[in-house]
This record gives C-alpha cells, sequence and structure tokens, in this order.
C-alpha cells in the first residue's frame, strides 16, 4: 500500500462502476450531503449495458419494470418503446437518468481500479487508480455488479491465437457495427447472449454454426410495441407495482399462483401453461407455486416445453438435441425472439459440441474431434465469471492485509452477511453481492433495496459519529448457511449452471443467491436496520483507540 501523499484526495465515499448500482449510490449518498466519486472503466454510463452491444442484445425484463422506481418523478419523465427494450434503449434510459440527476460530474471515466487497501491507522480505504493516483474514502462500495467486464469468460481453447478472421465476446462487444454479411459465422455458446444473437446474426450471415454444449429452456418474449394505453396504464400503476415488486418472490409485479402443479389435471395444467406460453415472459415460472421445489410438478412444465420445441423445429433429430435434460429454470431461464425457428433455416448448422468436442481453433476455424469447420468470425457467446469474479478480479485487502481472494479462496468459501457485506472488510459494502437476491431477481428492485439500504446505514453511522461498521463473522457464517439450506431444499440444487460457476473451468462450486424471495429478504434487512444493525460490530473513534 502506497503513503499518503499531501495531494490526495479524500471523500466520504468511493463507488466501483457507473451502471445501475453506482448511479442510484451515487445520487442517494450526494442527497444526503456525503462527498462521492464513482469510477468507471469505460467511457459512459451503463455498466454491462455500456458494453454488451452484441447483435439482438435485450433485457428479459419487463422496461416498465427494469428501471428506478425510487422517484415517481423520473419513472413519468421516461417513455418505453416496447415490452423488452433492446440495449441501446437501455442505455439511452440510463444517460437521461445520469443528465436529469447531474450525476456525471462525480463520475471519472476511463478509470480502473488497480486495488482497494483498508488502512488501520486511518480506518479509512485506500483506493489506487490505474494511473497510479490515490483516493482516501471512509466507506468503499462496490457496484460492479454479478456480470462484469473484467470477468468475461473466454474458454482455454487451444489455438485462439493463430485464428486468421475477427473473432468477439458478447461481454465486450464493439460500438461500431460488425459487418457478418455473407460470412460463415461460428457462435460458441447457447446462454442468454446466443440465444438473442444466434436469429439476428444468421438473418444476415452467409452460415451460422451454432457450437452447443448443453441445450438451454428458453421461452417466448412476445415482445410488442406500447400503445399510448399502454404506457399510460404502466405510468398511472407506478405505486402499486413498485410495492409489488418490492415484496414479491422475484422483484416483479406479478400475482404468484398459490397452487400446487399437482393439484391440476393435465388438461387443466396445459391450458394454464398455454396461456402463459402465448402471454409471453417469465410469467410462466410462476403459473404454480412448487414448480422450483416439487420434481414432478416441474416435470409437468418441462414436459410442456419439450413439447413445444418438438413442434417449432422441423428436424425431429435435431429438435431432441435441443431438449435439456435438467429440471426446467433450474439454469438460468431465457427469454427467446425466434431462437428455436432459427435451426429451420438452411443457413443455419447445429453442432453438438458434447458428442464431439472442440479441440482447437485453426487458421481456418474451428476443429472438432471429427469435423474442422472453417469460419470468417468466432463469436464467443459464453458468459461470465459470474457473482464472484468482478469482485476477486480487483484487489481488495482488509484489515491484517487480507485479501478478499484468500479469504473466499478464489470461491471456495465464499461468505457475506445478507450479501453487503463481509467480516474482516470494515465499511465495505456490496451492492448485490453474493448470496443475496441478485440475479434470481429483477435487478433493479434488488439494486434498489441494496443502495437504499447502504445510504441509510451510513446516514446512521455518520449521525452517530461512528467509525467503523464491520460484519460479525458468526452471523455472515450463520446467514451462509441459512442461504445454503434454502438452496438446497430447491430444485436448483440438481443442476450444475453458471450460477454455482459450473461454466468456469476450475472454478469451485458454490450456488452464491438468496433464493428466500425479494419481498422476504427485504423484511430481513429493513429488520436488521431497525434493530440498530444486529450481525454487525460497530465502533466509534474512542472504542476504537482503547
Amino acid at each position: 500500500m502506497s503513503s499518503k501523499a499531501a495531494s490526495t484526495e479524500m471523500l466520504d465515499a468511493v463507488v466501483i462502476g457507473a451502471g445501475f448500482s453506482g448511479l442510484y449510490m451515487l445520487h442517494s449518498l450526494r442527497e444526503k450531503g456525503f462527498s462521492v466519486r464513482v469510477y468507471e472503466k469505460g467511457n459512459g454510463v451503463g455498466g454491462a449495458w455500456y458494453w454488451s452491444r452484441y447483435p439482438g442484445a435485450r433485457c428479459d425484463s419487463e422496461s416498465h419494470t427494469y428501471c428506478y422506481t425510487f422517484s415517481e418523478k423520473l419513472y413519468n419523465e421516461w417513455t418505453w418503446s416496447s415490452r423488452y427494450p433492446e440495449q441501446p434503449e437501455i442505455l439511452r434510459y440510463l444517460n437521461f437518468v445520469a443528465d436529469k440527476l447531474d450525476l456525471r460530474r462525480d463520475i471519472q471515466f476511463n478509470t480502473e481500479i488497480k486495488g482497494a487497501y483498508y488502512n488501520e491507522n486511518i480506518n479509512k480505504w485506500s483506493i489506487q487508480l490505474g494511473n497510479g493516483s490515490e483516493v482516501i474514502a471512509k466507506y468503499f462500495i462496490t457496484g460492479v455488479g454479478c456480470l462484469s467486464i473484467n470477468a468475461t469468460n473466454i474458454p482455454k481453447i487451444k489455438g485462439l491465437d493463430q485464428f486468421r478472421g475477427e473473432w468477439y465476446h458478447t461481454g465486450s462487444w464493439p460500438h461500431e457495427k460488425v459487418d457478418f454479411k455473407g460470412k460463415r459465422v461460428g457462435v460458441i455458446g447457447n446462454g442468454s447472449s446466443g440465444i438473442q444473437s444466434i436469429p439476428v446474426i444468421a438473418q444476415e450471415a452467409g452460415h451460422l454454426f451454432s457450437f452447443q454444449r448443453t441445450p438451454q429452456y428458453a421461452v417466448p418474449a412476445k415482445n410488442f410495441t406500447y400503445s399510448s394505453d399502454d404506457i399510460t396504464n404502466y405510468k398511472k400503476g407506478f405505486t402499486e407495482t413498485r410495492q409489488k415488486m418490492h415484496q414479491s418472490r422475484a422483484g416483479y409485479p406479478w400475482d404468484y399462483n398459490n397452487r400446487s402443479a399437482m393439484e391440476d389435471n393435465e388438461e387443466e395444467r396445459n391450458r394454464v401453461y398455454e396461456e402463459a406460453w402465448e402471454t409471453g415472459g417469465f410469467i410462466i415460472s410462476s403459473t404454480y407455486n412448487d414448480l422450483l421445489v416439487n420434481a414432478d410438478s416441474n416435470h409437468t412444465l418441462g414436459e410442456f416445453v419439450q413439447n413445444k420445441i418438438r413442434t417449432i423445429v422441423k428436424d425431429p433429430i435435431l429438435a431432441e438435441k435441443l431438449i435439456p435434460d435438467y429440471h426446467f429454470a433450474t439454469k438460468r431461464l431465457v427469454l427467446d425472439t425466434n431462437y428455436y425457428e432459427t435451426f429451420n433455416r438452411n443457413n443455419v448448422t447445429f453442432v453438438d459440441v458434447k458428442a464431439s468436442p472442440i479441440q482447437e481453433i485453426t487458421e481456418r476455424g474451428i476443429r472438432t474431434a471429427d469435423n474442422e469447420y472453417e469460419l470468417d468470425s468466432i463469436v464467443f457467446a459464453t458468459g461470465y465469471d459470474g457473482m464472484t469474479g468482478p469482485l476477486l478480479k480487483m484487489d481488495i485487502q482488509g484489515k491484517d492485509e487480507l485479501s478478499l481472494k484468500d479469504k473466499w479462496e478464489n470461491g471456495a468459501s465464499v461468505t457475506t452477511y445478507l450479501g453487503i457485506a463481509t467480516a474482516g472488510f470494515p465499511n465495505m459494502f456490496m451492492i448485490t453481492g453474493p448470496q443475496s437476491p441478485s440475479v434470481a431477481s429483477n435487478m433493479p428492485t434488488s439494486i434498489e433495496q441494496h443502495v437504499e439500504w447502504i445510504s441509510e446505514c451510513i446516514s446512521y453511522l455518520h449521525k452517530n459519529d461512528i467509525e467503523t461498521m464491520e460484519a460479525n463473522l458468526a452471523d455472515e457464517e450463520a446467514w451462509s448457511r441459512h442461504c445454503d439450506e434454502v438452496y438446497r431444499n430447491t430444485l436448483y440444487s440438481k443442476t450444475p449452471s453458471w450460477y454455482s460457476g459450473a461454466n468456469i473451468e476450475g472454478k469451485p462450486s458454490a450456488f452464491l443467491i438468496y433464493l428466500g424471495g425479494v419481498g422476504a429478504y427485504n423484511q430481513k434487512i429493513k429488520a436488521i436496520a431497525s434493530q440498530g444493525y444486529e450481525g454487525f460490530t460497530i465502533k466509534t473513534a474512542t472504542n476504537l483507540a482503547k
């Protein structure tokens, strides 16, 4: 750690990342009178939406819920164009927010963080910037999200450096349009970005090769352009929508069916599923209350969707290859627009890399165990080192120079308290960190819950002349055990996924999402705050001096 120079800037709080989390955290703390600066690697606001500009990039939460709801005025001043917004529109929205709230003056763009180090001599954080300068702050807040440009996953495939064509990762896409017209394009991966990009690229490419290892469940988005009546209704319903989102299971304003799927006969279940399929969106997951805890109930929905795939894909042999063999929605469920239909195109070839694994990337393309595919371009739709990756890519050191990497053993022993804090790292807060609802919820809802809790907490500490606040190890271990117990009682525990790090070679398996529900979680963190921040050790300057 470098020594503090006379010119070192002193701030109340430093926030990393200028996406949904960082923008609201900046606004919230600044409104309470704190000095705050956000540091952002990119040249603009947006977080993941600044970098993920791949063809077909679109949100899979409905637009009137995938936005801030802390201000009705702000909510009403922006109008979405369609049910599911594309990346450019989301980026325009976040720029609108940044301008409306005058946030840019406290954001430093094009700035990487070399490291953040807790200085026990002054009880503050030293943030080392990539340009060699240092900033001192009492509070260090990470708004890097669960998926970050710093944690994009490019599989370790032999020979990538010798490929003569162009290659891209969906999470770090060029800002200018990529021309695939007439080209032979290989897409590796079929998670969210693959399912969204494959249909769009296939319309332009000369030929598209889809290299897939594990089939994914996808349900139709059924996107549509908002009418004036749609816009009037969603704005009129603001108060009820926000309330439902913050009290719901997953951060969406839906009314969940309280019945088990096994209470209805097959005919009635299929009627319910068909109605949800035609409506589109994730609402199909809320058709019954036990779909993610009861294997028999889950099977009924999985079978319904599998039959839809068989109906859509004309080649029956290929259709079976596109059908998953795991419980429905226990990997990240994806919304699609013409994904399965795309495999009926003459210029699309499915490559089963489970049956014939990729051996290497050659000068000319991709060689599998039984064939070589000549390509002009390769697209890695292979996701991220999620949950812990964005945090562990930074050098974060707490008390006694303990690094977060060592404490968590690079993901093998992750413990947090509420997904907000972790023992040994005083005055450090994580927005939607590991073991919070995070990616199992509508992200803006969970972000607002965390930002508001952190903001109120820092205000409380300031008003009471408290110097440090640190999670108690026993309480964080109890919370981590609780998260695991909830997880073990669900069908998620039966399926390896990127949620648990299965997409990263050598990464220890750990499911780091709280599945108890957004509403229940919100009640929990509010109760802890109302009880004087139970589970934390709080020290004044006098206590620290003893």
